[in-house]
């Protein structure tokens, strides 16, 4: 109990598809974690009833909460269920169908029939105007605000709730577009307009038009989601600012959330990915890759030397993301930057099934929190992962969220002999461990994707385990590619919700520049670097960030001159402030090299776009109470029967808790239970924990 303290606490907040997880962190370094059952459709009431039942059963007053971190998914989900607001599209005459002509890309080259989602804003709501501006910003045609004023009445009688305004080469000069988003703000009060050379002024029309629309239809929706959640923890004491996590691992005020949604539509995923940088950094554990598995999906992604990769060309729409480089063409773009996580539709909650041939699946299909899993006894009819690893003796049907959860392993086993082991004429114990697999496989696609896609070899990685059920198939994923060491922080079943207590303050501008790397190009290097950071820093001071704590860094979105595409580097800044031409095309060589395997060292370099990135550190650095942390102990369960496969057997396997493992290493057949997920150690791997808490499984030698 904290009732007698005077501690306050930031709390971390990250919605999943079938579980909301809670982070208690308070300023002395306690830490109290909660999982509570997803609410969809009303995510707020899960997350405003968590914390009121949290800080009652703590005796902490809410006025102790002093901040609350929230990554969400609401704005993907909003566009993957198209129930985003009623919006409409202005642009220049003769580019109303760019949203229909896309890229020529689909995401798998040989399936013709494959077919896009419908565009976010139908044609019937896509108008244009009679103006132009030349690529070099330069008036061809004059805008006459008459036409833009018979466009707000029909707007008006069509009743549309938002409109994007993107106009042909705005990004290089935004009058047009800032003298037609103010006179519709003007003529259309209430509604949401978004003009793309606000959002983000490059070139690439269609892209830039695609991120705009996006904007623009998620705009009402996370306007009205944010202020029924602000105004519903202030409805049980919670008066403090709430922050929100953008996709590119930084946060924002949930004021500037509602401006630009299209920077958070990647919001959920990020916040893991971040904590475990955070804790690579501090741990000496500078390449990992992260693998991230709830209940609906798994996320990987790739830190390296410390930092976290990103990218500008993403897709959201599309169901599943692969890769951001490789598998293009089946979503909406969005040209902001992400950090560059694959994701997989397989997590505990993945329906088993058969396709046309008869094979057997495991997802993207997902029984979610309603109904769940067959085991949760709540009407799912479909057998899943959860119901395989629980037959499996991997986990524990009386001690799923510490016991909170219930399963009815009964029925788990009867409806997976009904509808699964009846088709495949194998054992359930061999049956259950097939899906296993099949699941573990899915997943190692994702980690390729952000590996072996990238020119990045997984061996030289470390396996960063997280979430419900990360640690339950990390070894299985590791023995797939070949990584010998697997890493499972303190509390990975809600770390992505410890990482948003982890993630600095942070705002970038972009704008494009067409030139090249070299000493003539230089000057106009440095004066848009110059102008962007002062744009820059007066954004952030209105966020509260004072310039003294803002840091600055620059990158650039570089090409071999005649090359289509770019590939994003560091800016080297020399002590006069100026771009240090010579390390910027060392850079560029090495990352090309890198990316695709080769280099042109002679080649003129082009700038496409310029970017500076301000980041506020977090003002203090809270050390984790790690023998707190372990507390929650209790007696070890006895030993029980695990299947782990042909190879290795059924074994009678010992039950641990994190805070028996010792620093010597652990030979399995082992389990660790925790109150958020349960880590499994096949016989030839070994488990021991860190001074800081981590578990870190290592493979035996002598099995390979």
């Amino acid at each position: 109990m904290h009732a007698e303290s005077d501690e306050t606490f930031r709390i971390g907040i990250d919605v999943g598809g079938t579980f909301t997880d809670l982070v208690f962190l308070g300023s002395s370094g306690s830490l109290l974690t909660r999982k509570v059952p997803t609410t969809p459709g009303q995510y707020g009431k899960g997350i405003v009833g968590g914390i009121d039942a949290t800080l009652k059963e703590e005796g902490i007053a809410a006025t102790r909460v002093d901040s609350v971190v929230h990554a969400t998914t609401v704005a993907t989900n909003t566009i993957l269920e198209g129930r985003g607001s009623k919006a409409a599209l202005i642009t220049t005459r003769g580019f109303r169908d760019v949203l229909e002509f896309r890229r020529l890309r689909i995401p798998q080259m040989y399936t013709l029939s494959f077919k896009r989602p419908e565009p976010l804003v139908p044609r019937n709501l896509r108008f244009e105007l009679d103006e132009r501006l030349s690529g070099a910003g330069e008036v061809v045609t004059p805008l006459n605000l008459d036409e833009v004023d018979v466009l707000a009445d029909r707007l008006a009688l069509e009743g549309v709730e938002a409109v994007a305004v993107c106009l042909i080469n705005s990004y290089a000069n935004k009058a047009h577009e800032t003298a037609v988003a103010e006179r519709l703000k003007q003529r259309l009060p209430g509604v949401y307009i978004t003009a793309s050379a606000d959002l983000l002024p490059e070139i690439r029309e269609y892209e830039r038009t695609s991120t705009t629309v996006v904007n623009a239809y998620l705009g009402p929706v996370l306007t009205r989601y944010f202020n029924s959640l602000t105004e519903s923890l202030k409805g049980i004491g919670v008066d403090a600012p709430v922050q929100v996590m953008k996709s590119d691992g930084g946060v924002m005020s949930v004021q500037a959330a509602t401006q630009k949604p299209a920077y958070i539509v990647e919001s959920g995923p990020s916040a893991g990915v971040i904590g475990a940088a955070d804790l690579a950094r501090s741990k000496n554990l500078p390449d990992l890759i992260t693998l991230d598995m709830g209940g609906t999906t798994a996320k990987a992604a790739m830190v390296e030397g410390g930092a976290v990769a990103k990218t500008s060309d993403y897709e959201v729409g599309a169901g599943i993301n692969l890769s951001s480089r490789l598998v293009m063409g089946g979503g909406h773009a969005l040209k902001l930057p992400v950090i560059d996580i694959s994701e997989i539709g397989a997590g505990g909650g993945s329906i088993v099934g058969f396709d046309r041939a008869g094979a057997m699946t495991v997802g993207p299909q997902s029984a979610g929190a309603d109904p769940g899993p067959v085991a949760y006894d709540e009407g799912g009819e479909n057998p899943t992962l959860t119901d395989a690893m629980i037959l499996l003796g991997f986990i524990n049907p009386d001690y799923l969220v510490g016991g909170a959860l219930k399963l009815n392993s009964a029925l788990a086993e009867q409806v997976m002999r009904d509808k699964v082991v009846a088709r495949v004429g194998t054992s359930l114990e061999e049956t259950a461990h097939g899906i296993f697999q099949i699941a573990a496989g899915t997943m190692v696609r994702a980690v390729k994707a952000v590996s072996t896609f990238r020119g990045r070899d997984p061996r030289d990685f470390t396996l960063f385990a997280i979430g419900g059920n990360g640690p339950v198939l990390a070894a299985e994923i590791a023995d797939a590619l070949d990584m010998k060491r697997v890493v499972i922080p303190l509390n990975p079943g809600v770390f992505s919700a410890y990482g948003l207590l982890r993630t600095p303050i942070e705002q970038e501008l972009t704008q494009s520049c067409l030139g090249l790397v070299d000493a003539e190009g230089a000057p106009m290097l440095n004066s848009v670097y110059e102008g962007l950071e002062a744009q820059l820093l007066e954004l952030m001071a209105e966020e509260g960030c004072p310039p003294e704590k803002v840091d600055l860094s620059r990158q650039a979105d570089l090409r071999y001159l005649g090359q289509a595409h770019e590939l994003t580097v560091p800016v080297t800044v020399r002590a006069d402030g100026s771009v240090d031409l010579d390390a910027v095309r060392a850079a560029f060589h090495g990352e090309h090299r890198q990316t695709y395997g080769h280099a042109i060292d002679t080649a003129p370099i082009q700038s496409v776009n310029l970017r500076v990135v301000g980041t506020v550190p977090l003002d203090d650095a809270v050390e984790i109470d790690v023998h707190g942390a372990l507390d929650r102990t209790g007696d070890l369960p006895a030993p029980r029967r695990v299947y782990f496969g042909a190879t290795h057997g059924t074994h009678e396997t010992p039950i641990l808790r994190r805070s028996s493992l010792g620093d010597v290493p652990q030979q399995g057949p082992l389990i660790v239970e925790e109150y958020d997920t349960t880590c499994i150690v096949p016989p030839h791997w070994a488990a021991a924990c860190d001074a800081g808490g981590n578990i870190v499984l290592t493979r035996m030698e002598a099995a390979e």
